[in-house]
């Protein structure tokens, strides 16, 4: 069994990030993943690799375009409004089909907000990031373990795909520390014949540009990105289902509202109240199937959110409104506890215990 060590979620994204092969970083203080860049700022130039604190979330993001347009894997990593600085950029790299890891670990706002814990970047994460029509892949972790494990399948499904991919946790899984395993085996084997590595006057130029001035040849290529992201849809989706086989209610929840859920799951058990959970990986692709599945079988379905309620759109969407989608939640940097979710479950099942 490989050896664990402690350490902070944010410190095991950015050590993931070194064993996946991410040489290059570019990023900008902010609370709460300011140890992503502090890690980074350590080990880079230890390891003949680039860290660089750029004078802007701007900078920084188009350093990450200027990077992936080499082929090499390139990350960065922010807060709220540090994303919403990057979101130009963002769409830039949609636009030119290029590769990247994009860190998210979300506080409070809207604005500046606050420094604590939040999830209400979903929107911003899952319906594009920028303008114009693109999807980013979104990863949730829930532990730290899984900021870890997130990490390496984020820069393996964003080289896969041509596209960048987002860790999109919240403050609190940046700062937790749980042990985690480090012991990947990763070997990069996506061809990048796009990249412009020089020619050596062997070939012919290669050219990254997100403009495009002729209309029908940038219809041509936003309806080839949406054949992939169909494809992503159907063979991408990551999930977990606890103790889903008897449910009668079904909790929907990611990130650390998960795990609260989990708790509040078990004490309702012991009450003999049939209730399980759909956590959610991949926040897009959003795993539609299995909330379909429970709109069948289930009386009520409970979206828990660190925010005013947003995923709770994608969960009746997939549901197709065939059952009740309640929300419980908590905003502006508070955490549902498992007492609240209790409550939410016991309303659900027709009465208090």
């Amino acid at each position: 069994m490989a050896d664990k060590i402690l350490m902070k979620g944010n410190e095991a994204i950015a050590e993931a990030a070194i064993k996946a092969g991410c040489m290059h970083y570019f990023g900008y203080p902010i609370t709460p993943q300011t140890e992503v860049a502090a890690y980074m700022a350590k080990r880079m130039p230890k390891i003949g690799g680039c860290f660089l604190q750029a004078e802007s979330e701007i900078a920084a993001i188009n350093m990450v375009y200027g990077v992936a347009c080499t082929g090499k894997r390139v990350m960065t990593s922010s807060s709220s409004p540090g994303i919403s600085l990057k979101s130009e950029g963002l769409s830039y790299l949609a636009g030119a089909d290029l590769p990247s890891l994009v860190v998210n670990v979300q506080r409070g706002g809207p604005g500046l907000g606050g420094i604590q814990p939040s999830q209400a970047d979903y929107f911003q994460a899952t319906k594009g990031g920028g303008h114009g029509d693109f999807k980013m892949l979104v990863l949730a972790p829930s532990s730290v373990q899984e900021m870890a494990d997130l990490t390496v399948k984020g820069f393996d499904l964003a080289d896969k795909y041509r596209m960048t991919a987002m860790i999109l946790a919240d403050g609190t899984m940046g700062q937790m520390m749980e042990p985690v395993s480090l012991d990947y085996d990763v070997k990069q084997t996506v061809e990048k014949p796009w990249a412009t590595t020089g020619t050596k006057m062997e070939r012919d130029h290669n050219i990254v540009t997100s403009l495009f001035l002729n209309p029908d040849e940038l219809e041509v290529l936003n309806f080839e990105r949406y054949d992939r992201y169909k494809y992503i849809e159907e063979n991408e989706v990551m999930y977990e289902e606890y103790l889903m086989d008897d449910a009668e209610i079904c909790i929907a929840a990611f990130g650390i509202a998960a795990r609260v859920a989990k708790n509040a799951i078990n004490e309702a058990r012991k009450n003999g109240v049939k209730v399980g959970l759909i956590r959610p990986i991949t926040l897009w692709p959003f795993p539609v199937a299995p909330f379909k599945k429970a709109a069948e079988q289930v009386k009520e379905i409970i979206s828990v959110e660190l925010s005013m309620g947003q995923m709770i759109e994608d969960v009746k969407l997939a549901s197709e409104c065939k059952v009740p989608v309640t929300l419980c939640n908590r905003s502006g940097g508070m955490i549902p506890s498992p007492e609240q979710v209790l409550e939410a479950i016991y309303k659900a099942q027709g009465g208090a215990k």
